[in-house]
């Protein structure tokens, strides 16, 4: 088992942070890795991105949106309960390089995957600026630590509770309108990387993303989480998840995942019916 060592609700409960003991994973991961985690023998194979790592506690941190099943079954896991099983870490890190100005740019509960990638450029000796946004001031997440990794940092709502009122390509557009921005990166909801990326595109930016899709095993075997990039299908546990966002076929991921999520809904429909008979 794995123990979970810290928790911490977030977003009014809809979002849930764990500290877990893996020494062996947090030994050896990197930014831009993941995991993926089963809470008991009959659990669904969840992957997650690290938010964090710390090897000398031995621990490793991923945040999740409660959103289903096996999301809600991870919530009532309390502290000194567990994990079954943990793999990782999964996929290639992210490249860190002294860039110049790196622009980081996160939605939702993309800040997640996006903080320790922010905080290595940092460190890397880059100045970074931050972007983060979510669609309420209570849905944001980790706005302190993301502070503490950027040398700037702007926050957006949609409905403008906090922050700039709006959404983070307007703040985006601001930026890169001012200076000169070497290197960027963009993780959050799909849509949210697509404008991104094609704002950084007409710019001259090179920008990262890491992308989400239906996954199973975490080898390339089921091919469930392929996605198209530059024309070439690509598998994103083990050929990403970070890609060069400008390559991505952002319409045909926003399309694969619609399929998934709607045969979802028609298999609980169907169930709900054979229930009700």
């Amino acid at each position: 088992m794995y123990p979970i060592m810290h928790r911490e609700e977030m977003s009014g409960g809809t979002v849930v942070l764990n500290e877990i003991h893996a020494p062996q994973i947090a030994a050896r991961a990197k930014p831009g890795q993941f995991v993926i985690l089963k809470a008991n023998e009959t659990g669904e194979r969840i992957p997650l991105t690290m938010a964090d790592t710390n090897p000398g506690s031995g621990t490793i941190t991923v945040i999740y949106q409660v959103v289903g099943a096996s999301t809600r079954l991870f919530k009532t896991l309390a502290v000194g309960q567990g994990y079954d099983d943990i793999i990782g870490p999964l996929g290639k890190p992210t490249r860190i390089e002294k860039a110049g100005t790196v622009l980081c740019v996160g939605g939702g509960t993309g800040v997640a995957v996006l903080h320790p990638i922010t905080r290595a450029f940092k460190q890397a000796g880059n100045r970074v600026i931050g972007i983060i946004g979510a669609r309420t001031r209570g849905l944001l997440i980790l706005e302190d630590r993301m502070a503490a990794a950027t040398d700037e940092l702007h926050v957006c709502t949609d409905d403008g509770t906090y922050g700039h009122h709006g959404f983070v390509t307007d703040v985006l557009k601001t930026i890169l309108a001012r200076e000169t921005v070497n290197q960027a990166v963009a993780i959050g909801p799909v849509p949210m990387m697509k404008f991104v990326c094609a704002i950084t595109r007409e710019a001259g930016v090179p920008t990262l993303v890491s992308l989400n899709p239906i996954m199973v095993d975490g080898t390339g075997m089921c091919g469930g989480c392929r996605v198209s990039v530059g024309g070439e299908n690509r598998f994103a546990c083990v050929d990403g998840p970070e890609f060069d966002g400008h390559k991505v076929d952002f319409d045909q991921l926003m399309q694969r995942l619609g399929a998934y999520r709607a045969e979802e809904a028609a298999i609980g429909a169907e169930h709900a019916c054979k229930i009700g008979r």
